[in-house]
């Protein structure tokens, strides 16, 4: 029997692959005029990083990671996210003392989380990630916003809808929290066992649950906005300001808390309206973790960042009929025939490809309308077609396959000619 795939896995092909690089391109260059340099993390890290920097009453932890020890005995966990993978390595490598602040920094990876495989959420996922260490100006905080926003628009979608919410300070939070357990403890028999384990350990969690989010508690609980303190008040207006002043336009929900503990402050979701995925769906989320760097080690830092789906990204791409079509042709095929210009033939593509130009060549044995076939599947710009006659002239045949123009070009002349023919229609 044939061995499968692991469930919640996926292959990307060609023909598919080359959306994923487009969207990592766009995200690339546009983190390059932000001023954000890529960083690359482990894939595995040890799971007391995630313990601490997720939080264990997150449904992350306490259900969907991939935890294993290794032959020393120690517990290690494939990453389930990459902020507290990428904070580790700014404490690590003490990025925090670099001249350059505050630090900038994005990543492009696989992540992996432990359940229910769906359409849009996969065991394994793709994410690219920014994150903005060692600044508590609101003003980076309209930054990741509006890098996020263009990134998205740079893709082509529309019907985009940013949601934004204050968590508030550390006394903010407390005094909500407060709220918030006197609010649901009188039922909290009616919740779910996670809702109920929550109540005490993180009882914001529990307006997250999916489960119980229709019970009528939710829809009276206090809000995080009666309990701001004034700066935290302060500085949800200012970000608020620059968002208007950009041009970027959002909704502010007091519901949306976000399912990591470390958030605070500033918490969004980027969302989009499309048929296919039946409603109003969450693309993207973040938002500012001032207390994360020094959960795990570090000095006192402000951080803000956001996570988003490739996987989700390609889906509504899709649903709005907005993924782009990728040119595939290769510049020219080598046809062949006899051995010693089959032989000759191995050099001339050799020769072509280190000049750069996109060649291919027949490894089959075909005949030579196999061959031109073969060409036609590639969409080759250009056929370059080598037989014994043209072998003992020392020429070539070269064929411009859209308007069937022929050129007899000699051998030590073909790839400067053939670069001459590519490098024009590249300007063309």
């Amino acid at each position: 029997m044939a061995i499968q795939i692991p469930r919640g896995t996926q292959d990307i092909l060609p023909g598919d692959v080359e959306t994923w690089q487009w969207i990592e391109q766009k995200a690339y260059d546009l983190c390059r005029r932000y001023n954000y340099q890529e960083i690359r993390v482990p894939m595995f890290e040890h799971t007391e990083l995630f313990l601490r920097g997720v939080g264990d009453t997150t449904d992350i932890v306490q259900k969907e990671m991939y935890t294993f020890e290794d032959r020393g005995g120690r517990s290690l966990t494939l990453r389930p996210e990459g902020t507290a993978s990428v904070t580790r390595a700014y404490v690590s490598n003490k990025l925090y003392g670099q001249a350059n602040q505050p630090t900038k920094l994005f990543y492009i990876g696989p992540m992996f989380r432990y359940e229910r495989p769906q359409s849009g959420r996969m065991r394994q996922f793709v994410q690219f990630g920014v994150e903005a260490l060692g600044s508590a100006d609101p003003a980076i905080d309209a930054e990741v916003l509006a890098l996020v926003m263009r990134f998205y628009e740079e893709l082509g979608l529309k019907n985009l809808k940013l949601v934004i919410n204050s968590l508030g300070d550390t006394d903010s939070r407390l005094a909500h929290r407060e709220a918030l357990v006197n609010h649901f403890k009188p039922r909290i028999h009616e919740f779910c066992n996670d809702c109920q384990d929550r109540l005490e350990k993180n009882p914001l969690r529990i307006l997250d649950c999916k489960k119980d989010r229709d019970h009528e508690l939710m829809g009276t609980a206090p809000s995080i906005h009666d309990y701001l303190s004034t700066e935290s008040k302060a500085y949800f207006e200012k970000v608020q300001s620059y968002l208007t002043a950009l041009n970027i336009p959002f909704v502010v929900d007091a519901t949306l808390v976000r399912g990591l503990d470390y958030y605070n402050h500033t918490a969004f979701e980027v969302m989009v309206d499309g048929e296919a995925f039946g409603a109003i769906t969450t693309l993207c989320g973040g938002g500012r973790y001032n207390g994360l760097v020094e959960e795990i080690g570090g000095p006192e830092t402000p951080g803000i960042g956001f996570a988003l789906s490739i996987e989700r990204a390609i889906m509504a791409l899709e649903a709005q009929q907005a993924k782009p079509a990728h040119n595939q042709a290769i510049d020219c095929y080598v046809v062949t025939l006899g051995e010693a210009a089959k032989d000759k033939g191995v050099e001339l593509v050799y020769q072509l490809r280190n000049a750069g130009i996109s060649a291919e060549k027949d490894y089959l044995d075909r005949k030579m309308k196999g061959q031109l076939k073969a060409a036609d599947r590639l969409h080759a710009k250009w056929t370059v077609i080598l037989g014994e006659d043209e072998l003992a002239v020392g020429k070539v045949n070269v064929k411009n396959m859209e308007t069937g123009e022929q050129t007899d070009v000699a051998l030590t002349d073909l790839v400067s000619h053939m670069k001459q023919q590519v490098e024009g229609g590249n300007e063309s």
